[in-house]
């Protein structure tokens, strides 16, 4: 029976110095028995200040956490999802890219994924969020074959557009990902209710490793992050809580869950036309 292993961690705004503490635990996943490993959403970076990110953040060719973890899949012989890596890009206007990466055991990138939703929000007085103001949003849907399943590809505000993924378990996904970095207030209110509605809405399993806790930064505005990283089983029960430490679990899977819950509860099949509203 394949085995997921999900880390939870508390990136820093240095990319070089939280590097060591990915490997470790993405290794230690792996010895555990994972046969895939998921990393949270900026695993390479955890930032407010744009100024700060244009110092350290690199293309995907000159990244140092994607060819270390290139690396360990090699190593190790396990699947790795990098949840993502704050990214620059060639855009015209200097946004980074918040990207997913699918790393087969043999070091190759097998998939890509671009955050499409950004997060732009008003939290509270005090907390205040504008995604797009540093990253390009995405603009197309991944599903990619793995040994484990068929995944479909997402970054933490993706989870509140229900209709990305119902397209990506009726084209085929099996599991989801929903690597994140939920901010305390929202992580409190609503991350384990939509991580479960995922999974109960389109039969698949979904794994969203998370970043937690207070982050150190050198410079800017400090962030702090939920945790809790979560797997859920098709019919919506919560396998793995992560809970606010820094760590790692190791979940077995079973895709006949899947088929199962969809025997069960076929809504996948029961999309009606409709008009309106006026």
């Amino acid at each position: 029976m394949p085995k997921i292993g999900l880390v939870t961690l508390s990136s820093s705004d240095d990319p070089a110095q939280n590097l060591p503490d990915t490997l470790e635990l993405v290794r230690g996943a792996a010895s555990a028995g994972a046969d895939m490993v998921m990393t949270p959403e900026v695993t390479n970076c955890v930032s407010m200040s744009r100024r700060h990110q244009s110092q350290v953040l690199r293309h995907e060719g000159d990244d140092v956490t994607l060819r270390a973890l290139q690396g360990a899949a090699k190593e190790t012989g396990v699947w790795i999802l990098i949840g993502s890596l704050a990214l620059k890009t060639q855009d015209a206007d200097g946004r980074f890219a918040n990207r997913s990466f699918v790393i087969a055991p043999d070091g190759d990138i097998r998939a890509r994924y671009d955050k499409i939703h950004m997060f732009d929000v008003d939290v509270s007085p005090n907390e205040t969020y504008r995604e797009s103001e540093g990253y390009r949003p995405g603009k197309t849907a991944v599903i990619v074959q793995t040994d484990m399943g068929r995944l479909g590809l997402s970054i933490c505000y993706d989870i509140r557009f229900a209709y990305l993924y119902r397209q990506l378990a009726q084209a085929g996904a099996e599991i989801l990902t929903i690597p994140a970095a939920f901010t305390p207030v929202t992580g409190a209110a609503h991350w384990e209710t939509l991580v479960r509605a995922r999974a109960i809405e389109t039969g698949c399993y979904v794994f969203a490793p998370a970043q937690t806790g207070t982050h150190n930064q050198s410079s800017g505005r400090a962030r702090e992050t939920h945790g809790h990283s979560l797997a859920v089983s098709p019919w919506g029960e919560v396998l793995y809580d992560g809970g606010d430490d820094v760590g790692f679990g190791v979940v077995d899977i079973d895709l006949a869950q899947v088929a199962s819950a969809r025997r069960r509860l076929p809504a996948l099949q029961h999309d009606r036309n409709f008009r309106g509203p006026a």
